[in-house]
């Protein structure tokens, strides 16, 4: 026994133990110690099974390399590292060593792609560059996109950047935002720029490129009957149709369906149409100088009107803004208005001018137009009633009369009357009726001469106005607390009429007593008083 181990721990330091080669170490250790020995501690441990199964950059010699399987070996004399690929059976040298391996191969499958860094350098046949030293030379800080092959190992120094990935699959109406990061020219022969921007539209699968960055996910706008796009301009382009656009123009899309907007292009909003009725109509303002939809030229601040006669419903363009909607103005054959200001036949309103419009009719108020003072009535005069008017300019009535600025006249009635804008309506009057003790006191405005009228109806002319006279303050207490002869017959009111004469009543034959009793007296009858017995008189 003690022969046997010391025949075993001499093994152990045989220069073929140190060696690393897995099957002479074997053979040092059966050699010292006879099979089958019971005392050979570690024959399971040292099997062939045990020697493979260690993992690679360990002491193993030999290493088997299933198919699509690889290794990278180390040369430690000239610090080279290699590849090899299975199927084979591997047998290490001693100045080799295993650093990575065996790694199953990168397998991408149709429609997918894998992104690979520091690629390897190849030639044009597709082999593989070596330098001078017999290491495969690296494109360092580079990528490589690799799409459906048969698999393949990395050589040393190739990473998996990206794993293997699906393909982006580009739907119906969708489209992406790519970006150039370097210049280079794609399949199409298209010469692309650093930062260049363009659309890959859909359907379509995607195949990605070192040179290209996906910036975003860009998706169609439905536009529907009555809408349209607003757009943007994000740098100088064309649009769909071709137009050359600069950086911030805004203009209008009205075609129906989906639109994509371009690469250059952003949508401002979805702009709703307005739809146009018969009572209804849009005010309309040019916020800079343009053609409008009708092939029209509106020059910056003007103002128009769109109505039904014009189109059924507008979209707003990008030059234009809609200031508000104009209701119809209706007038009705017992009506009239003025319009100040009127648009004339150019469209352009007419300052300090006045329109007279007498109805039935329907009409919109055209931007800058007013009614003086709205919607009126006709003047309906019957017999007892008038209207006094004044020229306000010149004018020529339907009789040929001139009527100067300042004139006054009345018409009466019978009869229907719209003024003219010439005339203002200053008063209507209407004929008051006097009993035979009745009376009021009139005053002609050019001659200043006041006089009294009793007793018939009676309607003041042009000239001519109530006059009010002043009594006493005595004498108008004295009126008002004035009583009937006979008691609470009724209560009189409380207020005095300055324009009309005061009657005051009397008994029957007051009047003859009193100026029988004046004769008695040696004196006349009472002088401005007039009357009949049982009647009272005004005085």
């Amino acid at each position: 026994r003690r022969t046997y181990l010391k025949n075993f721990h001499g093994a152990l330091q045989s220069p073929l133990l140190k060696t690393g080669l897995g099957s002479l170490r074997l053979l040092a250790l059966r050699s010292a110690v006879p099979s089958g020995s019971k005392f050979f501690p570690c024959s399971k441990v040292l099997s062939s099974r045990s020697v493979m199964s260690k993992k690679p950059g360990d002491d193993t010699s030999v290493v088997r390399i299933p198919p699509f399987f690889y290794l990278h070996v180390l040369d430690q004399n000239s610090n080279v590292t290699r590849i090899e690929t299975g199927p084979r059976t591997f047998v290490r040298q001693d100045n080799e060593r295993v650093i990575l391996g065996p790694e199953r191969m990168v397998t991408v499958p149709p429609r997918h792609y894998c992104v690979i860094e520091n690629p390897v350098v190849k030639a044009e046949d597709g082999s593989v560059v070596y330098d001078t030293f017999g290491q495969a030379k690296l494109a360092h800080a580079d990528q490589e996109i690799r799409l459906a092959q048969e698999p393949f190992p990395l050589y040393p120094g190739e990473s998996l950047k990206v794993g293997v990935s699906p393909l982006r699959i580009v739907p119906l109406n969708s489209a992406l935002r790519l970006k150039a990061q370097l210049d280079f020219t794609d399949d199409g022969g298209v010469e692309r720029i650093a930062g260049d921007e363009w659309l890959f539209e859909g359907p379509g699968a995607y195949i990605p490129r070192k040179e290209v960055s996906v910036e975003e996910v860009v998706r169609a706008t439905v536009i529907r009957p009555n809408q349209a796009l607003r757009l943007r301009a994000r740098k100088e382009c064309k649009d769909r149709d071709g137009k050359p656009r600069v950086c911030g123009e805004e203009w209008i899309v009205k075609v129906t369906g989906a639109y994509l907007p371009g690469a250059y292009e952003e949508v401002v909003a979805t702009v709703d149409a307005l739809v146009l009725t018969e009572k209804k109509a849009l005010h309309m303002r040019a916020l800079r100088t343009f053609v409008d939809g009708f092939g029209k030229t509106r020059k910056s601040g003007e103002e128009w009107l769109i109505t039904l006669a014009d189109t059924e419903s507008h979209i707003p363009g990008v030059h234009e803004e809609v200031v508000g909607v104009i209701g119809i103005t209706t007038l009705s054959n017992r009506q009239y208005c003025i319009i100040c200001d009127p648009c004339g036949a150019d469209g352009k309103p007419q300052l300090g001018k006045k329109k007279l419009v007498h109805g039935e009719r329907s009409f919109f108020l055209q931007p800058g137009e007013s009614l003086e003072r709205g919607i009126m009535n006709v003047y309906v005069l019957s017999e007892n009633e008038g209207l006094i008017l004044r020229a306000q300019e010149e004018f020529k009535e339907a009789a040929d009369r001139v009527r100067k600025p300042g004139d006054r006249w009345m018409i009466r009635g019978p009869a229907e009357y719209v003024p003219p804008v010439e005339v203002e309506v200053v008063c209507k009057r209407t004929a008051i009726p006097l009993d035979v003790n009745e009376g009021i006191y009139v005053r002609d405005i050019k001659t200043g001469q006041v006089r009294c009228v009793s007793g018939k109806t009676y309607m003041l002319s042009p000239d001519e106005e109530l006059w009010e006279k002043q009594l006493p303050p005595a004498v108008e207490a004295l009126l008002v607390k004035q009583k009937d002869p006979v008691p609470d017959r009724f209560e009189r009111s409380n207020r005095v009429e300055a324009t009309r004469p005061h009657p005051h009543r009397q008994p029957a034959r007051a009047a003859q007593r009193r100026s029988a009793d004046l004769r008695l007296q040696g004196q006349g009858g009472p002088r401005g008083v007039r009357a009949r017995a049982g009647h009272a008189q005004p005085r």
